[in-house]
């Protein structure tokens, strides 16, 4: 399974999204630092749950982190987010 299978694994089980997008933006960052050649070391993410209901930004983020973090020994190097609540993805 490549680490992109498992974001997209332990968003779906641990935040029940509404609405994610994953983009592997690895292919930009061939031969910087954190590269280890596989293609799957740079992600972006765009997720909308209703879990995020009630928390700041910070605490939405420490969910998402708390879902992937295991992934950072196993080849992940560098994951952007944006977090949103459904009622915030709606006014978008």
């Amino acid at each position: 399974m490549t680490i992109e299978d498992l974001i997209t694994q332990k968003i779906v089980e641990t935040l029940n999204p509404e609405h994610f997008e994953l983009e592997n933006q690895s292919h930009m960052h061939a031969g910087h630092a954190g590269d280890d050649g596989s293609g799957q070391t740079h992600f972006k993410l765009l997720v909308v749950s209703s879990i995020f209901d009630g928390c700041n930004r910070m605490q939405q983020h420490r969910l998402v982190y708390s879902a992937v973090g295991q992934l950072f020994p196993q080849g992940l190097h560098a994951f952007s987010m944006k977090t949103l609540t459904p009622s915030e993805y709606s006014q978008k």
